[in-house]
């Protein structure tokens, strides 16, 4: 069976985020890409100008007619936007269970866009965390759902990983690229062990969905990998699918902004 990824998110316009990027991310990853869009926006490589939410009864509808008809082996979480979409998607996956759920908590965009209001946050983390198996927080992400101050070190990176563990999700991948420093370092914590994944930082201003990238990353390659992930395997080959694309995104030469990655670096004609 061809293995199939879903993606529950917004849209961008640009392409280098949001639904656009999950399904190229998943096509560069050998996996077939579905999804539910939760939002429309009003973006480009220089910002976010509006938000166009879809209503959460309809959000449902895609989603229950999709999986009435498509075997789905992993789901990406994105920018759900409102309390009530963040509701009826987790309805619909503490029913439905369509593969391990990597979740994206998306609040704020690169520009600095507000994406999701306080109710939506605190549905997430009462009713999203509990039936996701991965959550992929950045800094500031993981601070606002943890009502604390933002991670200003890894020892703080480890701490607030443990933090959100007790949330309810399965595992926490918290990103620490708003760290800074000459190293990108994200932590895992899974109920055994937390632990460290290094990158060097890449001088690059075509950063535009590299959040979204990676989670979808996790998402195909658990599609992939069938069965029950095993993240600890499965964070290093995606971010090594993610640092390939910052390393060729500025080549793409697309906007006048924070450009996209390069989701098909390796595999376009050089």
């Amino acid at each position: 069976m061809t293995p199939t990824a879903l993606t529950v998110a917004g849209s961008d316009p640009s392409g280098g985020a949001g639904v656009q990027a999950d399904l190229k991310t998943f096509s560069a990853l050998g996996t077939y890409g579905t999804a539910v869009l939760t939002a429309l926006t009003a973006q480009s490589t220089r910002g976010v100008t509006g938000v166009h939410p879809v209503p959460a009864q309809f959000v449902t509808e895609q989603l229950h007619t999709l999986l009435d008809d498509v075997a789905v082996h992993a789901t990406k979480l994105g920018m759900l936007g409102s309390a009530d979409v963040v509701r009826a998607v987790a309805a619909v996956l503490a029913e439905r269970r369509p593969g391990p759920v990597v979740c994206d908590p998306v609040m704020v965009a690169t520009s600095g866009h507000r994406l999701i209001d306080d109710d939506a946050v605190a549905a997430v983390r009462t009713e999203l965390l509990p039936v996701a198996d991965l959550i992929t927080p950045n800094v500031p992400e993981a601070a606002a759902l943890l009502d604390a101050a933002p991670a200003a070190d890894v020892a703080a990176l480890h701490e607030q990983a443990r933090a959100l563990l007790a949330l309810g999700p399965r595992a926490v991948l918290l990103k620490g690229g708003h760290l800074g420093g000459p190293e990108s370092v994200d932590v895992l914590a899974t109920a055994t062990a937390t632990t460290e994944s290094r990158r060097p930082r890449i001088d690059t201003t075509a950063t535009h969905g590299t959040g979204c990238t990676l989670s979808s990353a996790l998402a195909a390659l658990a599609a992939r990998a069938g069965g029950t992930p095993d993240w600890a395997a499965l964070v290093e080959p995606a971010r090594d699918y993610l640092q390939r694309a910052l390393a060729a995104g500025a080549g793409l030469r697309i906007g006048s902004g924070s450009g996209p990655v390069h989701h098909f670096a390796g595999i376009w004609p050089a």
